[in-house]
């Protein structure tokens, strides 16, 4: 499997912060809003990463991510010049998909939980269609919704809709075959004049493979995309961490204790960070059990 994070955008709900700056290299409490997306392609097992920003600002990603290689991964990009919708990352993507299973994760969606690494590692394990995360919210309305039925079978799905069916929100988190380019290419632009990632869903709940993994009580899904939301999800991280005194979404944490990195490399990611409360913890790594 391959895995695509889709980073692009103006973020104009974010303004003024997004100026100058991209939002997902906006800070989630310590460390860029893109290690949280980057974190849950990693804990799949997936090392192959695409990811996809606008022009200018291919060269900042490229200062903080480089090639991906200091983490074991290997990292490529491509550029959207302006959004024209979710699942035109397809067709960005198509030559480095192939024949692959792809997973899709939008920068500015964060997941956290006690068993996500087994929820991916599920998901990945199901060869054939699609599968999509479904989180209970009280607010459906501002969301893609799934209809589900007996067994977590999905039944309908709805963008935005104002009378939803159901409260499971389609999460910004999708697993695909490859068979995802050819519906991508066939698919028209909505009303809005973009490429619904709703509608390749429906395609594969047409063809009945579409497969859903409920997100339980427990979990986190935060989305990032305006200032109150960027706000919770920095309180969110920062209460847990310093409760636990450990990290979400370290990068360089879980390359490690993937085994992708040995603690050489570790140490050496750690004083890059200099004299930064991230950089010690870093360094304090070691001494625990992978």
């Amino acid at each position: 499997m391959k895995g695509i994070i889709l980073a692009g955008g103006t973020g104009s709900r974010l303004k003024p912060m997004t100026t100058t700056t991209n939002k997902h290299l906006l800070p989630i409490y310590d460390k860029p809003l893109i290690y949280y997306p980057l974190a849950t392609v990693m804990l799949t097992g997936v090392r192959e990463i695409l990811l996809i920003v606008r022009p200018e600002d291919e060269a900042s990603y490229r200062a903080l991510l480089g090639d991906g290689s200091a983490l074991g991964l290997k990292i490529e990009y491509r550029l959207q010049d302006k959004p024209r919708g979710i699942a035109e990352a397809f067709l960005i993507g198509r030559d480095f998909i192939g024949d692959d299973q792809v997973m899709l994760a939008l920068g500015d969606n964060i997941f956290f939980g006690h068993g996500l690494r087994q929820i991916l590692e599920s998901a990945r394990a199901t060869r054939d269609g699609a599968t999509i995360f479904c989180y209970w919210v009280n607010d459906p309305e501002r969301f893609g919704v799934a209809e589900l039925g007996t067994g977590g079978k999905v039944v309908a799905l709805a963008e935005k809709p104002k009378q939803p069916k159901s409260n499971y929100a389609v999460t910004g988190l999708y697993f695909y075959d490859a068979s995802v380019v050819r519906i991508a290419e066939g698919l028209q632009a909505s009303a809005r004049g973009e490429l619904e990632i709703t509608d390749v869903n429906r395609q594969y709940l047409a063809e009945g493979r579409l497969h859903s993994r409920i997100l339980e009580r427990g979990f986190a899904w935060l989305d990032t995309g305006t200032p109150d939301s960027l706000l919770d999800a920095a309180n969110y991280i920062a209460t847990i961490e310093r409760r636990q005194g450990l990290k979400i979404a370290c990068i360089e944490e879980i390359a490690w204790r993937q085994g992708w990195i040995d603690d050489a490399a570790l140490q050496r990611l750690a004083e890059a960070h200099g004299n930064a409360d991230y950089g010690a913890y870093l360094q304090r790594l070691p001494g625990f059990a992978r």
